[in-house]
């Protein structure tokens, strides 16, 4: 028996994103039409709902007005409709518009929104907690629990006050267990417990190997002149060059704010590569340093995203519980959308849970949910948008042709599948086989550096606390990563957490600073020996977006 305290639920729901909430909401629902009580919490790691939620956004309401449908009157904060699609493809110093009349449905937002996916994040959390479910932010759930026919049973929340050699500080507390009949896991990308479910009960064999980008964002304050509230602009080509997958974006909300990123695939092959200085280098495209002129850059935030799209996708559903949103891996990359079916998947995860749960049914396996995607519009739309990463593995010339007559011409329903063999750390080459690639010197005004980056994300850490960023073995970023790739995690994090510096007698060492971590995630994707493992810090540190 343990000796923490522990609450029991009837369902528990670990990360307060859109796919969490939805799920939280939709079992609450479901019980006031039943009449029927049914206990729901919700753990989110993040100081508040919405503190760790990063996103482009543009929004497809479906899934929210299934949900909601009075989504309006309650006052969603979904205020700015998409008016203008533009798409264009950057060489160095050119831009070529695509008609809009060739663009395939899936790069169209006509009925969508450009939202601030934290504002939508939180308004969903009020609606949550009017229909009584129990929310606790500041809790980042750090361990599963099983019962004896290995099911899973709930989680553990982290211990707090902890200091970095593992002793217990004055402000020690154990951490809590949350039991539960069934717990649905909504951590987002690459999740630390959903990773650990994934290979305890084996639930991407068979699939292709799962596949990530990187997202980087800014959100600028622009001159008046300068702000079209409503227009979407999406980009392709410069500064990637044509082997790497990835592509940018600008949306412009109201009040002269517009939102700018760029993701990029972490399949790619030259490790001297950094994501980070690519998206600044982007800003300074002619096409696009315009909007940024006599603006302020004012919040900043990274966060890989899951983009293997149907083919990658786990088996959703285990003894005890589900995968939803972001940590299955739902994002239609086409589209560049996954908040609709994170909503979506929640909600229908929700559904088999509650009749599980009202048929008084405990730690089995909820097979109603996957097969309630199996026929779902969410199923059918990732399914013609399932060929759209591979493509791009064969460059990005022959992948604009073939997404072409795929989306455009054939409308998704091409005959073949194209499938994936070599997951994303796999691909990355070694560094003597590589051009290197000087990066120019940020300017402080419109392109920038990390620490700077990271100061504007509000991101705090306890610096006595335990590194939650671990190795599995120490030696390996020296005498591999160093020696073989040219140590990339100096370039691939965006927050300037690994750095390769000098002891005292002069050899390499790889120092960690943790305290500027942005809970991305990359480190644990793209390091090429998986030597890293990114771990839950004590809850509520890390970014505080400020509806990012």
């Amino acid at each position: 028996m343990s000796d923490r305290e522990s609450m029991e639920y009837d369902v528990v729901v670990v990360g307060g994103g859109p796919a969490g909430l939805a799920a939280a909401i939709r079992l609450k629902q479901l019980a006031a039409e039943k009449n029927h009580e049914i206990g729901v919490c919700v753990l989110e790691k993040g100081a508040e709902l919405g503190a760790h939620i990063l996103s482009g956004a543009v929004m497809d309401p479906r899934a929210l007005t299934e949900l909601i449908p009075d989504w309006k009157e309650k006052g969603a904060p979904l205020n700015v409709p998409v008016t203008r699609d533009k798409f264009m493809f950057l060489s160095r110093t050119g831009a070529r518009v695509t008609p809009h009349f060739l663009l395939p449905d899936c790069f169209r937002n006509e009925g969508n929104y450009i939202v601030r996916l934290g504002d939508v994040v939180r308004w969903l959390g009020e609606q949550a907690e009017a229909l009584g479910v129990d929310i606790f932010p500041g809790f980042a759930a750090a361990g599963l629990l099983y019962d004896e026919q290995g099911a899973v049973r709930g989680v553990v929340t982290g211990d707090m006050g902890v200091a970095r050699d593992g002793s217990h500080t004055a402000n020690y507390q154990p951490g809590m267990e949350l039991l539960a009949r069934y717990t649905l896991f909504a951590e987002g990308s690459r999740g630390q417990l959903g990773r650990q479910l994934i290979e305890r009960y084996r639930l991407d064999e068979g699939r292709d190997p799962q596949s990530y980008g990187i997202g980087i964002k800014e959100m600028w304050e622009v001159d008046p002149a300068q702000s079209h509230p409503g227009l979407v602009v999406h980009t392709a080509g410069w500064p990637l060059d044509s082997d790497t997958y990835g592509g940018s974006f600008l949306y412009h909300l109201d009040n002269n704010l517009v939102a700018v990123g760029m993701v990029v695939g972490l399949d790619y092959a030259n490790p001297w590569l950094s994501p980070f200085e690519e998206f600044q280098r982007y800003k300074t495209h002619p096409a696009i340093r315009p909007t940024f002129e006599g603006g302020k850059r004012i919040a900043y935030g990274a966060r890989a995203l899951t983009a293997g799209g149907l083919l990658s996708l786990p088996k959703l559903a285990f003894p005890g519980g589900a995968l939803v949103g972001c940590e299955a891996g739902f994002l239609n990359a086409p589209r560049i959308k996954g908040s609709h079916a994170a909503i979506k998947s929640g909600a229908m995860a929700a559904e088999a849970a509650f009749q599980a749960v009202l048929a008084d049914r405990r730690q089995d396996v909820l097979a109603a949910y996957p097969t309630a995607f199996e026929s779902s519009w969410l199923r059918e739309e990732l399914h013609k948008a399932r060929n759209f990463k591979q493509w791009f593995k064969k460059g990005r010339t022959l992948a604009t042709v073939m997404t072409g007559i795929e989306q455009w011409l054939l409308k998704g329903n091409f005959p073949w599948t194209i499938h994936r063999t070599k997951p994303d750390y796999a691909c990355l080459q070694p560094a003597s086989q590589c051009a290197r690639i000087d990066y120019p010197k940020p300017d402080g005004k419109l392109t920038f550096d990390r620490l700077s980056s990271v100061f504007i994300s509000n991101t705090n850490h306890d610096e006595n606390e335990p590194v939650h960023l671990t190795l599995k073995d120490p030696s390996v970023p020296v005498a591999v990563n160093l020696a073989k790739y040219g140590g990339p995690e100096a370039r691939y994090c965006p927050a300037a957490v690994y750095e390769f510096v000098k002891d005292d007698h002069g050899a390499d060492r790889l120092q960690i600073n943790a305290q500027n971590c942005v809970h991305c995630k990359t480190c644990d994707i793209k390091d090429p020996t998986q030597n890293i493992v990114w771990v839950a810090p004590q809850g509520g540190e890390g970014p505080v977006y400020n509806g990012m």
